[in-house]
This record gives C-alpha cells, structure tokens and sequence, in this order.
C-alpha cells in the first residue's frame, strides 16, 4: 500500500502533505489524554501489520488494519498512521519522506469513512450486527486505500495504470483477511473492554 519514493508528480505530493497535515490537526485536537495509549498501541499494531510486505510495481501489498485504527480512534486516525508511517520510511525506507503525506492521506481517509458510517453499529448489542460492521469497515476501507493508491498512479502517468490496476487485483484477498481480522477484532473488544469502542461517548460525558 506504501507508493515508493518519486513516483508521484508534485502537485500529488503537495496534495497529500495538505491533507495530512489538517488530518492530524483535527486528530490530535480531538484527542483525549486517555486515548493517547490506545492510540500508541494501536500505532504499533499498524507498524508491525505492515512490516510482511510483498513489492509490487511502485506499491506494495500488506495488511494495513486501518478500518479498526478508525473505528477505535475516530480522527486520531491521522496521527496514528502517520507516525507509523514516518517510523517505518526512517528504519525500513518503505514509502519515503516526500511520499509521506499521500500514503498517510491514502490510509487515514478510509479510516475516518468507515468510522462514520460503521462506529455506532459496531456499539450494537446484537453480534451480527457487530460482525458485520467490523468486517465491512476492513474490507472497505482497504477497497477505499487501494483506490486512492490507484488513482495516484493513474493521475501521475499512464505508465503507470497497469501497475494501479494490478494493485488494486492484488488487494481483494486482503480485503477480505482485513474484514474478517477488524470483525474479530471488534466483537473481542465488545465483550472483553466494551468502554473501548464507546470511548467518545465516556469523553463527552467528563467534559460535561
């Protein structure tokens, strides 16, 4: 999922370092004191997810996890993944530095889409509406990434749409590893620490 490093015309670049730096903005505005740990357990999850990666073309395919990053940090999404990010392109070189914005904005969108659409459902009683939700947020939201990664490609050269098409092919069976992961993942959460996914709801109750 990572674009390699002067792949992407500058307009993209800039692009992407925009919205990921308003992205982190408003994720570390919205973010509580008491969520600063889950946030940096879940960062770790996200580094160590994407480290088994299989190269292809300018991208590379691996688990991402960032539809459960979403629904458990909401728009910390932002800083989260973007320190795992500058983490992994400092002491492994995946990615880059210039490329830094756009893989960031590329991962934490989707994120911050399947949390709105999924997070209260996700809080249901019922477990098959648990399940459902978690595995529609993993699956999604790497659909979501892998088509903005394609787009990328797309927007920077034609020679570059077989390499788009090819990444977006190689991503299905992630979707569907990523939707079963985030479904487990959330019905765990539900039974053992049910506070975890209300963690919104908990903040806004102290502030008042």
């Amino acid at each position: 999922m990572h674009i390699s490093e002067g792949v992407l015309s500058p307009p993209l670049l800039i692009a992407g370092a925009a919205i990921t730096v308003v992205g982190t903005w408003i994720g570390l505005r919205k973010t509580r004191p008491k969520e600063v740990p889950l946030m940096a357990v879940l960062t770790s999850a996200f580094f160590v997810a994407s480290l088994i990666h299989v190269p292809i073309g300018p991208s590379s395919v691996h688990l991402v996890l960032n539809g459960l990053i979403g629904l458990l940090l909401g728009f910390g999404a932002f800083p989260s993944i973007l320190i795992a990010l500058l983490l992994q392109a400092l002491f492994f070189q995946f990615g880059g530095i210039l490329v830094l914005g756009v893989n960031c904005t590329n991962m934490a969108l989707p994120a911050i889409f399947v949390y709105i659409l999924f997070k209260k459902y996700c809080e249901s009683e019922k477990r098959i509406h648990r399940l459902v939700s978690g595995f529609l947020s993993g699956s999604l939201s790497i659909f979501l990434s892998t088509l903005l990664v394609a787009i990328c490609l797309y927007l920077t050269g034609e020679n570059f749409t077989a390499a788009a098409k090819t990444i977006v092919y190689a991503h299905l069976p992630v979707m569907i590893i990523e939707g079963l992961i985030t479904a487990a993942c959330i019905d765990f959460i539900y039974r053992v620490k049910p506070e975890m996914l209300k963690i919104d709801e908990i903040g806004a109750k102290n502030e008042i």
